[in-house]
């Protein structure tokens, strides 16, 4: 009997073990670094949860050092029905805020006024453009370490992609004014405000 119970007990802590190695090294949103390599965590995860053809008229992510990213989508999985829903994910939380329906003009789609992320607006390419900025500040501004208050894709309402930008909104360590990188879809720097 003492044999036994040892033998459930090892079982019990090994299954308990797993299970926290399980959930330290599982992906969580909300501690991706703010880098290519974690925006493209961001971007995947955003496929799992809505589709890989889900269409968006809002995404940014948000950095907090003390809860880490926050990342806010208005998304529709189908475009058509012209209903889109709008998310938020907390400390790796999701929660759908509102549910939205639109209007588009007649003659048009509502695909027309929307996006989708792949090969011509995408996170990794967004996480990059973070990096770059950040060393830019350090240069530029000699901070020392900047770090990412917003990153997020500015869609045109009228829904023409050639005006979609990208926008980088980084802070000192410890406060103080905040930098604004815009940047074309292809990364090219349009300004810098602050």
């Amino acid at each position: 009997m003492k044999n036994k119970i040892s033998k459930l007990n090892k079982q019990v802590v090994i299954v308990c073990i797993t299970t926290l190695l399980f959930m330290a090294c599982s992906d969580n949103l909300s501690q991706q670094p703010t880098t290519a390599k974690g925006f493209s965590a961001i971007e995947q995860e955003l496929k799992s949860k809505f589709g890989e053809d889900a269409y968006y008229t809002n995404l940014s992510v948000i950095h907090n050092e003390t809860i880490g990213n926050t990342i806010n989508v208005t998304v529709a999985q189908d475009p058509e029905s012209m209903k889109m829903e709008e998310w938020n994910v907390v400390q790796n939380n999701w929660k759908q805020s509102s549910d939205i329906v639109i209007e588009v003009p007649q003659g048009t789609k509502a695909t027309d006024y929307m996006y989708q992320l792949g090969d011509n607006i995408n996170l990794t390419k967004l996480g990059g453009l973070v990096e770059t900025s950040t060393q830019k500040l350090k240069d530029m501004k000699n901070l020392k370490n900047p770090k990412l208050s917003i990153a997020s894709i500015k869609f045109p309402k009228n829904g023409d992609v050639s005006k979609a930008e990208y926008l980088v909104t980084l802070e000192p360590e410890h406060g103080g004014t905040a930098f604004s990188f815009f940047y074309t879809l292809d990364g090219n720097l349009i300004k810098m405000d602050y």
